[in-house]
């Protein structure tokens, strides 16, 4: 908050790839909020599913540091209200994009309540994240070229049954779109029907 610009001021940069301009933290707080309003929603029975198309991005941000075009980590608050404000034990994050969720994976990481699930391009940015399968961390690197049979197998095989055992009360979705084919970010395959 100390960081952010006011009206007129010029825009600061956080990190490389971070600014924040005169309307960034207003956009970042709705877009957190949206998260807490669908977990609302849903939990009050208003709404299933919610989907929220917000930004700006959150899955890098850490617990006190923005970085990798994210203030903060929307999901990671959205998942923090259904744990702590409706008391749920179980709560999955399932997060596919050409970049590792490394902030989400860095909230969570001690935190048994949550169960993530990252796949991600591999080496890539943030330059994090490996093959591992923990109590409560799934994370899927993929070598640059993934098509979507190799992607939807490699989801089956290492996210389904850890889901499964899991038993999530919620699942969350923190989608990212980067690892289309049509997305020069990124040497992945997707097409859309991968995204279905």
């Amino acid at each position: 908050y100390a960081m952010a610009p006011g009206p007129g001021e010029p825009s600061v940069e956080i990190d490389g790839d971070t600014v924040m301009s005169p309307g960034s933290l207003r956009a970042a707080e709705r877009a957190s909020g949206a998260g807490v309003l669908a977990v609302d929603l849903v939990m009050r029975g208003e709404a299933n599913p919610v989907f929220c198309a917000i930004r700006p991005p959150g899955h890098h941000a850490v617990r006190a540091q923005a970085m990798g075009f994210c203030l903060f980590n929307n999901i990671a608050v959205a998942a923090a209200a259904a744990l702590d404000v409706y008391g749920l034990e179980r709560v999955a994050v399932v997060d596919f994009d050409v970049h590792h969720g490394n902030g989400t994976e860095d909230i969570f990481k001690n935190e048994p309540r949550v169960l993530f699930c990252s796949s991600f391009q591999h080496p890539f940015y943030p330059f994090t994240g490996h093959e591992k399968e923990t109590t409560n961390l799934v994370d899927v690197p993929l070598p640059a070229g993934t098509d979507g049979p190799a992607f939807r197998k490699a989801i089956s095989e290492h996210w389904l049954p850890h889901l499964d055992a899991f038993k999530p009360q919620m699942i969350l979705v923190s989608a990212g779109f980067d690892a289309h084919v049509a997305d020069d970010m990124s040497t992945l395959a997707l097409t859309d029907d991968d995204y279905a």
